[in-house]
């Protein structure tokens, strides 16, 4: 069967040149992690790349493809990488999470995923999942459906990726430890970026504003991923409204909408139409924080659409510039996601679980450990059901897969009270957590309704909530506390969007269901990065089925040692 090694260096997506490709399902790819020295905001740094890219290469591939990806660090932190979106059936081996499913790939090592695509169609991506290196380690996973098979809308003319990006001045591996060390707040970034770029309203940005070159009449696709660290992003582009048509992978009916609000980790696909006068407009993508008392990073990122005539003509105090929500309009986000609904047509049909075998409730909270050693005692911390996540020295799926004992408990609690979640005078015994390596187990093929309950325990905060190894449909969310009575006939039983990461409302709630037919060891955790290092993360094992089919592969001939 042919391999091919594909790379693309730029951000326009050729679609002509990928339906040219040999028909083979088999591809490969060869990355080098290495450093680069990158200029942005009037100082050179030296960050951690692929193939000396940033962002990071395109990874393309079909529904149904299988794709290898010989991963080789000639860097000097250890490094793994996630693939995130892709379900990877009966294949955690190569899922990535450190210390969950692999070990950390060290220096002048190397390690070949497997990336097996099984349902997705559209947008996902990958970064790397050990410690902060995905603020310059991620790229995106175009996924087109299988050959000879057309989208379910018209066809675009072309295609653009938009990665909405943070930067730091300073080296984000010593923002990570200074604020472990702290044991108080991280470092805001400097600057958010689209396609590494920050934009004209920054200093020495001016000159390399990424530009999107459209001609009149024609429609374009903006693949849009959020690998922000820190934040979610209002996203929309002046005077154009966008088609909202794809998800996380996954096809949504058509919206046209004026915004959109996407989290970390969330991939979204968009069409415009170059429908008015030819000129320059702005692109712009503004921060999401629900909690007004937190210091951060209120600038705004841009990028200028340009039509046919105006190429490499500076913009003006006149140059139209997109209205978007306030930065803690956390309205603004609830009514965006909850006018979303999976396609369903003739070609496209859904399964949406309706015979619940296992019922789960996890609460999310900021919290305090006590910490002797750090500046800031008691320090901060993050918690599900009121325990805060600690990663293990041995991986969770090596551990579970060789039955070795003492790196994990299969004792994740419950609610431990049932309390006003967004209530807001809480006692001292409420802000302090506890600490442990707990997961939960499911059986094969059960089907799981899981409600996520945001609380307002040190800030009232979005959670965008990402579960490895599946997606999930979202029956219904919405503020204030979750009633187990009534809240169930708000459930959506035919049309739910389907979404591998959804944002907790601010002191609100979401209500998710899913089957458990991949078994393995699945990562669930807040894809805020500072939440995660504080250890809001839960752990899924999914047990093997009764059949080879419904058991987990093998792993691969070599594994990299913890």
């Amino acid at each position: 069967m042919a391999m091919v090694a594909v790379n693309i260096l730029g951000f326009l997506l050729s679609f002509s040149l990928f339906l040219s490709l040999a028909s083979a399902g088999l591809y490969h790819y060869e990355w080098n992690v290495t450093e680069a020295n990158y200029t942005r905001l009037c100082s050179t740094k030296t960050i951690i790349t692929i193939n000396g890219l940033f962002p990071g290469p395109t990874l393309f591939a079909r529904r149904g493809d299988v794709v290898t990806v010989n991963v080789r660090n000639l860097a000097k932190y250890n490094i793994t990488i996630h693939w995130h979106g892709l379900r990877q059936p009966r294949n955690p081996w190569s899922d990535g999470p450190e210390y969950i499913t692999m070990c950390g790939i060290r220096p002048s090592y190397n390690f070949t995923y497997t990336l097996i695509f099984s349902e997705e169609e559209g947008t996902i991506w990958y970064h790397a999942h050990s410690d902060w290196s995905r603020a310059t380690i991620h790229g995106a996973i175009v996924v087109y459906p299988p050959k000879g098979v057309l989208y379910p809308y018209p066809t675009p003319y072309k295609e653009y990726l938009v990665i909405i990006s943070e930067w730091w001045k300073g080296d984000v591996m010593q923002v990570l430890e200074e604020g472990v060390a702290s044991g108080g707040g991280f470092n805001e970034s400097d600057a958010y970026m689209i396609n590494g770029q920050p934009g004209d309203q920054y200093n020495c940005s001016k000159e390399h504003t990424t530009r999107f070159h459209v001609e009149p009449g024609k429609s374009y696709m903006l693949r849009v991923i959020n690998a922000a660290l820190a934040y979610g992003h209002f996203f929309a582009v002046a005077n154009h409204n966008i088609t909202l048509v794809g998800r996380d992978g996954a096809y949504v009916s058509n919206e046209s909408v004026e915004y959109i609000c996407i989290t970390p980790g969330q991939g979204m696909d968009v069409l415009i139409t170059a429908d008015q006068t030819p000129g320059l407009y702005y692109v712009a993508a503004k921060p999401y924080n629900a909690d007004t008392r937190l210091v951060f990073d209120n600038t705004t990122t841009t990028a200028i659409v340009e039509y046919t005539g105006y190429e490499g003509t500076n913009t003006t105090s006149t140059t139209p510039f997109p209205t978007l929500p306030a930065f803690s309009d956390s309205q603004a986000v609830m009514d965006f996601v909850k006018r979303q609904r999976s396609m369903v047509d003739a070609n496209h049909s859904i399964s949406v679980p309706l015979n619940v075998t296992k019922r789960l409730a996890f609460a999310f909270a900021i919290n305090y450990l006590s910490c002797e050693t750090c500046s800031n005692n008691p320090k901060l911390a993050a918690s599900i059901n009121n325990v805060s996540f600690q990663l293990p020295s041995t991986d969770i799926l090596q551990a579970y897969y060789k039955n070795i004992s003492g790196v994990y408990t299969p004792d994740f609690p419950p609610f431990t009270k049932v309390f006003n979640f967004t209530y807001t005078n809480f006692t001292n015994d409420d802000e302090f957590t506890t600490t442990g390596t707990k997961v939960v187990e499911l059986e094969y093929n059960d089907t799981v309704e899981l409600v996520m309950q945001g609380t307002s325990l040190n800030g009232e905060i979005n959670h965008p909530l990402h579960l490895h190894g599946h997606s999930f449909f979202v029956m219904a969310r919405d503020f204030g506390n979750f009633d187990p009575e009534n809240d169930p006939k708000k459930f959506n039983l035919v049309d739910p969007p389907y979404e591998n990461t959804v944002g907790v409302p601010a002191a609100g709630w979401v209500a998710v269901r899913f089957r458990a037919v991949n078994p393995g060891v699945w990562l669930m955790h807040c894809h805020l990065e500072r939440h995660f290092s504080w250890g809001m993360i839960a752990v899924f094992i999914t047990k093997n089925g009764p059949t080879n089919e419904t058991s987990m592969l093998p792993p691969p001939p070599y594994m990299p040692p913890c």
